[in-house]
This record gives structure tokens, C-alpha cells and sequence, in this order.
């Protein structure tokens, strides 16, 4: 692949949130110029679109030369493919369907390119984080091991995911691929699982144990510092509250890497609270199945590792790497025969990620499209 780190093309970009719109222009995976922020005004569509518009605008006049392409993360539902946003639940003026990369495309002249934020996050942390960043890890060590699938997951107001395969953007035939949120919640199955990894999951169940209401439980950045100790509160009540996200979350990944067989990184807001929640994610994924005589066996076939602890780290890189001989000569080869996945935190930061993802993801369109 073109190593677009070098890239002199200049892309306008926009990570769109249900309160606060956020551009930046990416130049070779970097930011050119200042970020732009405009209020979301999700309810009113006109204003919206609006806002949208005039963010590109105030952006365009940072950039040294002109743009070559706008793209950028939208919430969905979305025909992302065609840039038309569906019935959006923060973004409530954007019901029935509107042609927002259409109008853009008309607006500015330049090709533009719409994708969901779980997606372009998990491409950027493939491209130039979290992905690069392992296998740097396994280069050193000398080991024959190399990483090309990544699964991301965003753990926020809702709980977002992506899949990137061999350098490639998974997105499905209805821009559907990767919808983690829809999966059971094992804590709670008669719901889905965004219900018991986001925001509002830590508070519901911080709240629940420590006898409160939810409207007066704290963000989990409270709740994490609770659960270290590091401010008034029920730290039982906080600890229990990112272990059972753990749990939750753990489970998601475990069923999807049934499928994607690669690394797993994880960004959003609640990720910075990972040293109260990723012990037990990765409990959960060594976790067992019982058979129907009562014997257990693992769940997943690979074997998983925290690389946010420095021991799992060191033995995850390891591994098992011995050399075996060829029969019928004298030749020796390296093997690894330790099936493993490595779980850990974005080495680039969410906007950043969702940033250089929307970055490559145009230029290498364009690109094809040559």
C-alpha cells in the first residue's frame, strides 16, 4: 500500500457527534492548520446542514493549497456508500433521508466520502496505531508472527465497532457490517449490548448499587477515580460497575472473534477508565463453555492477552516460537504454534484515529478511481 504518511494531498475532515461538530484538514496523517468546532443543532435541519457547510468553509480557507477530497464519520443508520444519512436518534432533523455527501460534493466541487466513526476509527488504528504497533512489538522479538485483522471497539454514549482485513475497510452490502451494539448483553439478555457497555451502563449500575438515583450518578470519569480511590464514593459500587462493562464487552468481542480472527483495539470516552474493566474483558474471553457431559472447553481457540500489562505483553510477543526442521532436508524454519489475540487501548487517540482513517480512506478511492 501507498505510503500515505508522505502524502502531500489534503483532505477535509469532520467527526460528527449529536451535540458538537469537530473538523480538521489532514495532510500526510497529520492535522494542517486549527480544529473548527460548530454546534451540532441536530434538531433543526436546516441549520444543520448549515453548520456543516460553513465548518468546511472556515476549514478550506486554513488549508496552504486546495483540498483534494472531503471525508468524514457520521452517525448512522446511513447509505454511506452514496453519502445519503437515514433516521438518525441524536441528529433528529436528518429523518427520512437526506443526500448530505451529495450536497457537499455540489457544494465544494470535490469528491466526498461518508463512513460510521466505529469504522473509520478501526481503519486509522490498523493503519498507523494500534495494528503497526504489535507488530513492531513482534518484529523486535525476532518472532514470525504478524498481525493483518483488526477489530475496533468505541465504548462511549453508545458502543461502536469495525473491521479492517488485510489493510481492507469492512463495511457489509447495507453499510451494516460490525454492529457490536446489536449483540445480546450477557449480563441482561433480553437486551442488546450497548446497554451494558456505554456511559449510561457504568451510571446505571454504579447508581443501582450504591442506592441512588440514576439521574445523580456521576460520569465514569468520576466513577473510575471513585473505584481508585481517588474521590468520595462507593468504590465497591464503581468497581463492580467497570467490571461487569468488562464482562459485557468481553463477551461482544469473544463472539466477533469468532469470525474476525485478528487483534482487538478499543477507544472512546470510557476507555481511559481500561485499568478498571480490561482484567475482566480478558477474563471473559479465556472463559470456558461446558459441554452437555459437564466438561469445559474455550470459548475462543486463541488464547487472550491484556497488552496494556507488561507481563501478558512480554508472553503474548513470545509466544511459543521454536524451529522445526523440513523433513527430507537440512533446512529450519520458525514456528509459533501458540493461537493467540491481544486486546488493548488506541495508541493514537479516538478523533485522531477516526481523522487519519477518513484521511486514507478518500485517497485511496481516489486513487483506485485513477
Amino acid at each position: 500500500m501507498h505510503d500515505y504518511s508522505r502524502d502531500s494531498r489534503i483532505v477535509l475532515t469532520l467527526d460528527a457527534g449529536g451535540t458538537n461538530f469537530r473538523f480538521s484538514a489532514i495532510k500526510g496523517n497529520r492535522r494542517v492548520g486549527h480544529l473548527v468546532a460548530r454546534s451540532s443543532q441536530g434538531d433543526q435541519l436546516e441549520r444543520c446542514l448549515a453548520n456543516i457547510v460553513d465548518g468546511f468553509t472556515q476549514l478550506k480557507k486554513q488549508c496552504p493549497k486546495p483540498p483534494v477530497a472531503i471525508s468524514f464519520a457520521f452517525p448512522g443508520p446511513a447509505d454511506y456508500p452514496n453519502g445519503i444519512i437515514g433516521d438518525l436518534g441524536n441528529l433528529p432533523g436528518f429523518r427520512g433521508g437526506v443526500a448530505l455527501g451529495p450536497m457537499l460534493q455540489k457544494k465544494f466541487g470535490i469528491p466526498t466520502f461518508i463512513n460510521n466513526d466505529g469504522d473509520l476509527f478501526t481503519y486509522g488504528e490498523a493503519l498507523a496505531g494500534f495494528l503497526p504497533y504489535v507488530n513492531g512489538l513482534l518484529k523486535k522479538a525476532g518472532s514470525p508472527r504478524r498481525y493483518k485483522n483488526l477489530f475496533g471497539v468505541t465504548l462511549g454514549t453508545g458502543f461502536g465497532s469495525g473491521i479492517v482485513r488485510d489493510g481492507e475497510l469492512f463495511t457489509g452490502d447495507n453499510s451494516s457490517a460490525a454492529e457490536i451494539w446489536l449483540m445480546r448483553n450477557k449480563v441482561q439478555p433480553q437486551t442488546n449490548a450497548e446497554e451494558g457497555a456505554s456511559i449510561r451502563a457504568v451510571r446505571r449500575v454504579y447508581a443501582d448499587l450504591a442506592g441512588i438515583s440514576f439521574e445523580h450518578a456521576p460520569e465514569p470519569r468520576i466513577i473510575f477515580e471513585i473505584g481508585q480511590g481517588k474521590h468520595p464514593g462507593n468504590s465497591a459500587a464503581a468497581r463492580e460497575a467497570f467490571r461487569r462493562l468488562g464482562e459485557v464487552v468481553g463477551d461482544a468481542i469473544s463472539q466477533a472473534l469468532t469470525l474476525v480472527d485478528g487483534l482487538t483495539v478499543i477507544g472512546g470516552g470510557v476507555s481511559a477508565s481500561w485499568r478498571l474493566f480490561l482484567p475482566a474483558l480478558i477474563d471473559e474471553m479465556n472463559s470456558d463453555y461446558t459441554a452437555p457431559d459437564g466438561s469445559k472447553f474455550r470459548r475462543l481457540s486463541q488464547v487472550a492477552f491484556n497488552l496494556e500489562d507488561a507481563t501478558q505483553r512480554k508472553e503474548f510477543v513470545k509466544g511459543e516460537t521454536r524451529e522445526i526442521t523440513v523433513p527430507g532436508s537440512q533446512r529450519k524454519l520458525k514456528y509459533d504454534p501458540l493461537a493467540r489475540t491481544g486486546v488493548g487501548m488506541s495508541r493514537l487517540g479516538t478523533s485522531e484515529a477516526v481523522g487519519i482513517g477518513a484521511y486514507v480512506f478518500a485517497l485511496r478511492k481516489l486513487d483506485q478511481a485513477a
